[in-house]
């Protein structure tokens, strides 16, 4: 494939109707102040939430409408993320889905190298929470994550095109992800987290 790429690719041009799939990996990097927990009832005051980068598998179809506009689908296989309390250490852990469906422009539809842009809606979906460190042992209580979360959703990314079906792509998105959630006990603690990440993607592309 490196070697491919030195060669000049004959241009392919997107056409109505054409369906491009992605396959590959990408990176959930969220942003660094992932909101606060409030323990003023343990007398811990307000805590930093914080929530650490994954690394999974993702993959994408686009359907293109005309030879500039398409519509693109993201899915993923589940990402599981560590949550961490400023002062109390690593408390849990909750994986989760995000599908997003965007609109996307491409600019260069005709050319080897096709950059694009797109807005769309994000759909989140959190389950198998779990508790971890101080959470489980004294203190065994339950973390609890709200089951979804909808957002906003913006990429920009490029194709490049290896023969004329088969190309490399590279996409970078940012996605508002907010998901309130509590430690029960008595009393409950509760925060909101945000996530917002930036999403780093390298993919393998064929275009049918």
């Amino acid at each position: 494939m490196t070697a491919a790429l030195g060669l000049a690719a004959p241009a392919s041009a997107h056409e109505a109707g054409d369906w491009l799939v992605r396959f590959g990996a990408s990176v959930v990097d969220p942003k660094s102040d992932n909101g606060n927990l409030d323990l003023t009832a343990l007398d811990g005051g307000v805590q930093q939430i914080s929530v650490d980068d994954k690394t999974g598998v993702t993959f994408n179809f686009t359907y293109m409408y005309t030879k500039n506009i398409g519509v693109e689908v993201l899915a993923a296989l589940p990402f599981e993320h560590d949550i961490s309390v400023e002062t109390l250490g690593e408390v849990g852990s909750v994986k989760h889905l995000p599908p997003t469906i965007s609109l996307q422009y491409h600019f260069l539809p005709d050319s080897v190298f096709q950059p694009y842009a797109g807005i769309g809606v994000n759909y989140t979906r959190f389950f198998s929470e779990s508790e971890k460190g101080v959470l489980v042992d004294p203190l065994g209580v339950t973390l609890d994550v709200d089951s979804s979360s909808f957002g906003l959703a913006a990429q920009l990314g490029f194709d490049y095109m290896v023969t004329d079906q088969w190309f490399l792509n590279f996409d970078l998105r940012y996605i508002d992800i907010d998901v309130d959630a509590k430690i029960r006990e008595v009393p409950e603690i509760n925060g909101t987290v945000n996530i917002d990440p930036v999403v780093y993607g390298i993919h393998l592309g064929y275009r049918f």
